[in-house]
């Protein structure tokens, strides 16, 4: 499945947001918690605009995670609703934009808007082409146990199933210990020169 590189940049960066929170994050803690994880969230991140750097854009964040955290699980019909409102709140107008090293793509806010404000502009407008190509499918949790991660399934057949490779071997190791008889040890292959 292809999108537009923005709409596939903006929901990469959603999955990035998402892994922040808890029960997602590869320490087990909210990765978002204080100004300082907020900065290393954005450091790899081309943002362009107004970044305040303070405990209330901190909270606006937090809140723009868990909202797109919901949206990212709903059907399309109820995500319709979500994304309307977010683009109707922040009273978006998309326009086409150029900047840095990006072509053409949307921009739905003015630079000086709040960062999380932005946030959910681009995910809305992102989202937009998911819903227009009635690929919701694509958006899921991740499927190892006690993991809540987000998954973008970009994949030709749509068989994405974890979040990461980290959560894929782990569930593959737990299936290969469980296909093993009880009370025996795994042997492991012997190699072609032994």
């Amino acid at each position: 499945m292809h999108f537009a590189p923005d709409t596939e940049e903006a929901l990469e960066f959603v999955v990035l947001l998402g892994a922040t929170d808890p029960g997602a994050s590869r320490s087990g803690r909210d990765e978002l918690e204080t100004l300082a994880d907020l900065a290393a969230l954005l450091a790899p991140i081309l943002f362009t605009g107004r970044i305040d750097g303070d405990d209330v854009e901190l909270l606006d964040v937090q809140q723009t995670r868990a909202l797109l955290r919901r949206v990212w699980t709903l059907g399309r019909d109820d995500a319709v609703t979500e994304i309307n409102r977010m683009l109707r709140e922040a009273r978006a107008l998309p326009q086409l934009a150029r900047h840095d090293d990006s072509d053409w793509h949307l921009h739905a806010t003015e630079p000086e808007a709040p960062l999380g404000e932005r946030m959910r502009v681009e995910a809305a407008l992102a989202l937009i082409d998911v819903i227009r190509s009635d690929e919701m499918g694509r958006l899921r949790i991740c499927e190892a146990d006690a993991c809540t991660g987000l998954v973008l399934d970009l994949s030709r057949n749509g068989s994405k199933r974890f979040c990461s490779v980290r959560c894929g071997n782990r569930m593959n190791m737990i299936a290969f210990r469980e296909r093993q008889p009880t009370g025996s040890t795994p042997s492991l292959p012997r190699r072609a020169h032994e």
